[in-house]
């Protein structure tokens, strides 16, 4: 349905690109992030946005001079006397892929011309990081009682921050950082993102004359904090109803047969933790103990306070029998660079985060998968999103 659509983008090309001229000339972007991206044919949306990405490894490396030379540029416009850079990892001391994630970002920005170094309080007594292509060497740190982070003895002139604090903030995270502190889990809220995404969604939809609901899913918060208490259970399946009616409508009104699916999600958090997906609210109601604490587990123990309920949306793309999604990466928030998250144990409906997912370059997959009538789309869905992001950071 959105490929009969595409002429829409390329009559509108000129508004387009002048609307998002606008936009870029006084936003501030984030500095990197990462989206989880659907395409079903009918609809493409951004599922997932992070601010603290986890997988530059699974990009080509002949994006690396690229990846440089918008990271260089950022940081000049922004910190123009900066020479030194610190980068701040979560604590994944046995997580392979996290490792070789690190060891990536140091790359394109020794490429970029900095001094890099690289640890945190939490990795005090490593000394490496056993990585797959090398180790990562980890330098001393220390947090005075002013807060002020020193590597070697030394202040950095700019924290990168890739840790997305879940469990709180930790100590030396007090100046010059980058993605701002608030923007880590312990603050920050995916339903936040797309309270600033609806509303670029919906200026974008009113230039290309289409249905927002093309360009987003429907999603509904349900703050309800104790999933084990049946008051709390009632009214997350009667919200539950209420947005499974809302997708319905719209499946009825533009022919699509297929049984819609939600997604109850933790408000808060990342690494494909606290999901699950559900046909009708009565599944809520009669989940086993085992599923309620997979949906109210977090990330490093962490518990879930509010729900994010949202859309499901199946994916159409299809490579050697495993379901597909987009991944994009950012640095700048301008230009997006993509992989695949492959998976051959999950469904079309289902999220493909999970242990037994692949991750493939463009070259890897079919090349209908590559048309510009579904990249064009999705392109535009990654742009929007990022702009999203940049307007999460500068809320007060």
């Amino acid at each position: 349905m959105l490929e009969k659509f595409n002429k829409k983008i390329n009559e509108k090309q000129d508004e387009l690109n002048d609307w998002l001229s606008k936009i870029y000339k006084d936003a501030e972007m984030p500095i990197y992030g990462s989206l989880d991206i659907r395409f079903s044919g009918w609809k493409v949306s951004v599922v997932d946005a992070n601010f603290f990405p986890a997988g530059f490894n699974n990009l080509s490396r002949e994006l690396i001079p690229e990846l440089s030379k918008n990271i260089k540029k950022y940081l000049n416009d922004k910190y123009p006397e900066i020479e030194s850079i610190h980068i701040f990892p979560e604590s994944h001391t046995r997580n392979i892929g996290y490792i070789e994630n690190i060891l990536r970002i140091k790359e394109i920005v020794e490429r970029a011309g900095f001094n890099v170094t690289i640890g945190s309080p939490e990795l005090n007594g490593y000394k490496i990081l056993e990585g797959i292509s090398e180790d990562v060497i980890l330098d001393d740190i220390t947090v005075g009682d002013n807060n002020i982070l020193e590597v070697n003895g030394k202040k950095p002139d700019l924290i990168l921050l890739n840790n997305d604090l879940t469990a709180g903030i930790i100590p030396g995270l007090s100046e010059d950082v980058e993605p701002p502190v608030k923007m880590g889990w312990q603050n920050r809220r995916k339903s936040n993102h797309y309270i600033h995404l609806e509303k670029l969604v919906n200026e974008v939809s009113e230039i290309l004359q289409i249905d927002p609901w093309f360009l987003m899913p429907i999603w509904k918060v349900c703050e309800e904090k104790c999933l084990e208490f049946e008051n709390c259970t009632e009214k997350l399946a009667k919200d539950i109803d209420e947005l499974i009616e809302k997708i319905k409508i719209k499946y009825d009104y533009y022919g699509i047969e297929t049984e819609p699916v939600v997604f109850v999600k933790n408000d808060r958090g990342t690494y494909g933790l606290g999901i699950i997906s559900v046909k009708k609210g009565d599944e809520i109601k009669n989940l086993s103990k085992r599923k309620i604490k997979r949906l109210t587990y977090g990330k490093g123990g962490t518990s879930a306070e509010n729900f994010l309920i949202q859309e499901g949306i199946p994916t159409s793309l299809i490579n050697d029998q495993s379901v597909l999604e987009h991944v994009g990466y950012t640095i700048g928030g301008k230009d997006t660079f993509w992989f695949f998250r492959s998976n051959n144990k999950k469904n079309k409906f289902e999220n493909l985060n999970s242990s037994s997912s692949e991750f493939l370059l463009p070259e890897q997959v079919n090349k209908e998968l590559l048309e510009s009538k579904k990249l064009d789309w999705i392109d535009l869905a990654s742009k929007l999103s990022f702009i999203a992001m940049g307007r999460e950071m500068t809320e007060n």
